[in-house]
């Protein structure tokens, strides 16, 4: 049976709905964890933010005859800040927002649904009923991850219908991620939807 953490269930207990009892809470583990999209993540950020930087100087006329200094093109310079901090912000920006965002974050299972607790810029929680989850996908190693739904690329321009790049942004679906022995709560999660299923088939 997974461990239930006593800091989520603390949390969680407001979100539960009258007849509802947790079977699993837990919180994202607040270690750097690299995930399958890194693959492509990581090369493509690397790309982005050093094509930035190289244009900046380029404008500012650190390459070629162009003069040093503050007589560059002005609307070249300010056109590419913008770009230079989405670079630095998908090379190492996002691991930082994902440290934030995990020690505000709390997973629960309950007889009934998955949940999902966020207490960020504000509070925001997402739930689905277990009886209704078109699909579950596992992601990951013993630390991984679990979509309940869709899952999609970072690539994709909306992840879980939200505009952010980050999985551990709350979506109109909870997706658990980076939780540690993945594979009990997954397990877990299937028997009570497979469960649900049945009884709802008589």
């Amino acid at each position: 049976m997974p461990i239930i953490d006593p800091d989520a269930s603390l949390k969680l207990q407001s979100e539960l709905n009258s007849g509802e009892s947790l079977l699993w809470a837990g919180r994202p583990n607040f270690g750097v964890i690299f995930h399958s999209d890194d693959w492509y993540m990581v090369p493509f950020s690397l790309m982005w933010g050093g094509f930035a930087i190289f244009w900046e100087a380029g404008v500012l006329g650190y390459w070629g005859t162009r003069n040093r200094g503050p007589e560059g093109p002005g609307f070249f310079v300010l056109w590419g800040i913008p770009f230079i901090v989405i670079g630095q912000y998908m090379i190492w920006g996002r691991f930082l927002y994902d440290g934030w965002l995990k020690r505000r974050t709390y997973y629960g299972l309950t007889s009934r649904r998955v949940l999902m607790l966020q207490e960020g810029w504000s509070r925001k929680s997402s739930s689905i009923y277990v009886n209704v989850i078109p699909t579950i996908t596992r992601d990951g190693g013993p630390t991984g991850t679990i979509w309940f739904g869709p899952r999609s690329s970072v690539f994709s321009g909306r992840r879980r219908n939200t505009q952010s790049m980050s999985r551990f942004s709350v979506g109109d679906v909870p997706v658990f991620a980076d939780i540690d022995d993945v594979d009990t709560v997954y397990q877990l999660v299937t028997e009570l939807r497979d469960k649900a299923e049945k009884t709802a088939l008589g």
